[in-house]
């Protein structure tokens, strides 16, 4: 029994060795989809947001806003306009991401103590860019904020000093945790390569039943009286093999060259990716069970692979989708998997929340394969 086992898995990683095309996305996919992404997200963090001003007090006090504006540490000063016109083009050509409109008697106002207002505008067009500038933009009017307030009581005869304590009131100190840089690389990264690896394990899923039919072989398997459940089974358990040994030099240059974070063990995130192999080739083989042929079972594989991973919650928080979604959301492995990443490799969530997320998986993986047996049985 055990020797006709190793058979069958031996003779289903040659079989996905020799398909050429299959071979090299298995092998090479989620490599070159973590070598592309790391490429794109390297900068970390958006630095040097072109940034237009219009000028329409031009005092002094307006110069040296323009001024700061320009040396703010993400913010780059890229054009200085007349007219709002001209302004208003530069932000519609992109050649501007952030906006701002000095108005007239700015500096007056400063110096009367009156409220100064400035309009600043952010192209909404991108919410990364228009993200990142909102916040460069609130650092700079907060500093500003505080710089004209005590400005305007040492006016009015109050100590440097006291001025100072009076805006030092109520110091917020700001902690970014698990990934202190806020960089975009940490978090994107490698759920996007992991993203590519689970599509090209689910379409060679989908070949796992499908594939044998209308084959010789499959009536000389038939003929030696090997049982469905054992075949199966045992082509089963070679292909997670190779998924998991697909996805291992991915987490090597992922971890050990790339240094991406890991706050938990090794062992268990390969225990927990293990889970997730488990549950999507269980989907794969379902797609097959019930597919006319195999282009049909790679398209309902891709059906589910493909919308995934924006259904996981990764990219967009779950609880900010609609209440049905959420609830197809959890029933797909990739969710429990996406999730799970992002609390075991950023937070070592620790091994009951992690444990859960693995039943979650098995569960899926079980409810899958009966119903694959189910019409498996049938054929």
């Amino acid at each position: 029994m055990l020797s006709q086992c190793l058979a069958i898995m031996r003779r289903e990683v040659f079989y996905l060795w020799r398909d050429k095309g299959l071979r090299y996305i298995l092998l090479f996919g989620s490599l070159l989809g973590l070598m592309l992404f790391y490429a794109v997200y390297s900068a970390q963090v958006l630095k040097d947001i072109p940034t237009a001003v219009l000028d329409l007090d031009n005092s002094t006090a307006s110069r040296e806003l323009v001024d700061k504006i320009g040396k703010a540490e993400y913010l780059k000063l890229a054009a200085s306009t007349a007219s709002y016109d001209d302004f208003q083009e530069l932000i519609k050509q992109g050649k501007a991401v952030v906006g701002i409109v000095i108005p007239e008697n700015y500096g007056r106002n400063l110096a009367l103590g009156r409220q100064a207002r400035v309009l600043a505008v952010i192209d909404g067009s991108n919410m990364i860019y228009a993200t990142n500038a909102s916040a460069a933009l609130l650092t700079v009017t907060r500093t500003l904020s505080a710089q004209a307030g005590v400005s305007a009581l040492v006016a009015r005869g109050v100590q440097l000093q006291q001025a100072k304590e009076a805006y030092q009131a109520i110091d917020i100190s700001e902690e970014a945790w698990f990934n202190p840089a806020l960089n975009y690389a940490y978090f994107l990264v490698l759920a996007l390569a992991l993203n590519i690896w689970q599509q090209c394990c689910t379409l060679a899923a989908c070949l796992n039943v499908i594939g044998e039919r209308g084959m010789k072989s499959w009536l000389q398997i038939k003929a030696c009286g090997i049982s469905k459940f054992r075949f199966f089974a045992s082509k089963s358990m070679a292909q997670i093999f190779i998924f998991m040994a697909v996805v291992l030099p991915v987490y090597f240059l992922a971890f050990g060259v790339l240094k991406l974070p890991l706050n938990c063990s090794l062992p268990a995130l390969l225990l927990f990716t293990l889970a997730f192999a488990v549950a999507l080739h269980s989907i794969g083989t379902l797609a097959s069970s019930f597919a006319r042929n195999a282009v049909d079972a790679a398209r309902f594989g891709m059906i589910i692979a493909l919308p995934s991973f924006v259904l996981s919650g990764y990219t967009w928080p779950l609880e900010a989708m609609p209440v049905y979604l959420q609830k197809v959301a959890w029933i797909l492995p990739q969710t429990w998997f996406f999730q799970g990443i992002n609390y075991f490799a950023f937070k070592n969530a620790g091994w009951n929340l992690m444990a859960h997320y693995i039943l979650a998986m098995l569960a899926v993986a079980a409810v899958c394969y009966v119903a694959a047996a189910v019409f498996i049985a049938r054929s």
